[in-house]
């Protein structure tokens, strides 16, 4: 029998890798999009997936995911994202927040138009991978904060708009995880900075945690709709309230 199909965009690390990967355990054919060709090729062979090279702040790269996805899609899995900075807002990098948008909230609409037939098609669902910092601000978070509220917003337009369709409309919002490269990233490849987030923190949760969660979602029957889920570590009581040792 034919395997349902997941799509994962940012499937390179972190979450997305380990939602691909997931996913696979679970039986589906998973098309691993990302920048970096090299690692979502390797991370394809190994869940016998197949590999997009895909930036979601690119048309042309959409339009060939889109190509290459056909006709039904069963799980988008709208991963790729990303902070830069973190610098208070009167000293914003504005080039920096401009990045932002275009990752977490121009590319999540970007894939979803595109692969929304297909998801129409195949009563799929479509899940997108928000932040806690999407629901509550904080010092330094600026360009980030306002992304993901905007993705959060994207989310809710979409549950309304779609409310007559067989497709479900998820977000998972994270709080601390410490996954593959997202403090590297934000702190420009700074490794005691990016350590420094989760320093005393006996337990954050890890890209696995939410892949867990990615796999839950799409294994609900088609008529149960999860809106937004949240989810910090037992120690993040909440974004400023962190148990550290």
């Amino acid at each position: 029998m034919t395997r349902p199909l997941a799509v994962v965009t940012g499937a390179s690390s972190g979450i997305g890798a380990a939602s691909a990967r997931r996913l696979a355990r679970e039986g589906y054919e998973v098309v691993c999009a990302a920048r970096r060709l090299e690692r979502v090729e390797a991370l394809a062979k190994e869940i016998d997936g197949r590999a997009v090279r895909c930036d979601v702040t690119s048309a042309d790269d959409v339009a060939a995911l889109a190509a290459e996805v056909g006709p039904r899609v069963d799980v988008l899995v709208n991963n790729a994202g990303g902070a830069f900075g973190f610098e208070p807002v009167a000293e914003a990098d504005l080039e920096a927040w401009r990045r932002m948008y275009e990752v977490n909230v121009i590319g999540v609409a970007a894939v979803t138009k595109a692969l929304l037939p297909a998801l129409i098609a195949a009563s799929g669902v479509i899940i997108v991978m928000g932040s806690t910092a999407g629901q509550v601000a904080y010092e330094g978070g600026g360009g980030y904060v306002a992304a993901k509220h905007a993705a959060k917003a994207v989310v809710d337009t979409l549950r309304l708009e779609l409310y007559d369709q067989p497709v479900r409309v998820s977000e998972i919002a994270p709080g601390m995880v410490k996954s593959e490269g997202f403090a590297i990233t934000r702190f420009s490849g700074d490794e005691g900075k990016a350590e420094a987030v989760y320093a005393g923190v006996a337990e954050p949760l890890v890209s696995e945690d939410i892949a867990e969660i990615v796999a839950w979602i799409a294994s609900l029957p088609s008529h149960v709709n999860i809106d937004r889920l949240t989810v910090r570590p037992r120690a993040q009581a909440a974004q400023h309230k962190v148990h550290r040792v």
